[in-house]
């Protein structure tokens, strides 16, 4: 079964939606896209110098998508993927329903079908929004992809169109229990090992979801691991004489701050790159 996220139409498939489903989301060697030839996931080899059937499955879907769109497309298609997950994006809506079409048929053939929870297809882009209002039907509907729930935004300088990329709910939510549950594990352990470990946890999630726009989220989830922590130190002793404040000044500051570690590709190019 392969993990298809979303169909997507009315979006401009140029320059934007490269721009941050493949250069912005990943470093590099991450994605295809039909219309670069980006480096893929199907491109890594397995054990013994042989494709796995998944990667070799998913390689077969990106070169029928490039046949179709070459075809039958009558305008923008762009298919983001890593590994047995992807993106597809339609400029019209006709041939995001054509292609779903057929692909499920395609499909069936080999055995194969797409994962009926996770295959939408939504309106999203620069002006879905404003087509969505027209018609009374709300905001743009958002989906996830590779960690992040992308939506449809605004910049606030400028109030032109873009997509924000925040960590999915369920996943941060899901790894703070995860953190508390090791807290809780580790009551009675030195200080300075509990300090070496989440300096470690947290700074490894930071190097994975420090995007644009993304901060405040971050710096939420940095806050409730520091909480965490604390409540942990107060446990320790009945006599304990922490408060947030001693707390923060002494240990808090040790932890990784939040940053921006993975720019857009144009502040990216530009710091290797100066003119």
């Amino acid at each position: 079964m392969l993990t298809f996220v979303n169909v997507i139409w009315g979006a401009r498939c140029g320059k934007t939606a490269r721009r941050v489903l493949l250069g912005e989301t990943r470093t590099r060697g991450h994605a295809y896209s039909v219309r670069r030839r980006r480096e893929s996931a199907c491109d890594r080899k397995a054990p013994h110098r042989l494709k796995s059937p998944r990667l070799v499955s998913t390689n077969l879907l990106d070169l029928w998508v490039d046949q179709w769109r070459l075809k039958k497309a009558t305008g923008d298609v762009i298919i983001v993927r890593y590994a047995d997950d992807a993106v597809l994006g339609f400029q019209h809506r006709e041939d995001a329903m054509r292609l779903l079409r057929e692909l499920q048929k395609r499909m069936a053939k080999f055995g194969l079908e797409l994962h009926p929870e996770k295959t939408r297809l939504i309106e999203f882009g620069r002006f879905a929004a404003e087509r969505r209002n027209a018609r009374g039907e709300g905001s743009p509907e958002t989906f996830n992809f590779l960690g992040f729930t992308h939506i449809c935004g605004t910049r606030r300088t400028t109030g032109t169109f873009t997509i924000l990329r925040i960590t999915i709910s369920k996943r941060m939510a899901a790894k703070l229990r995860q953190i508390h549950a090791e807290l809780r594990r580790r009551t009675h352990d030195p200080l300075a090992e509990t300090v070496k470990w989440l300096k470690s946890v947290v700074g490894g999630y930071l190097q994975y979801h420090a995007i644009p726009g993304n901060e405040k989220r971050l710096g939420a989830f940095r806050k409730t691991v520091l909480r965490l922590w604390l409540r942990q130190i107060r446990r320790r002793s009945q006599r304990n004489r922490w408060t947030w404040d001693r707390f923060l000044e002494r240990l808090g500051s040790l932890l990784p701050e939040v940053s921006v570690l993975h720019p857009y590709p144009n502040v990216r190019f530009d710091a290797r790159h100066p003119r």
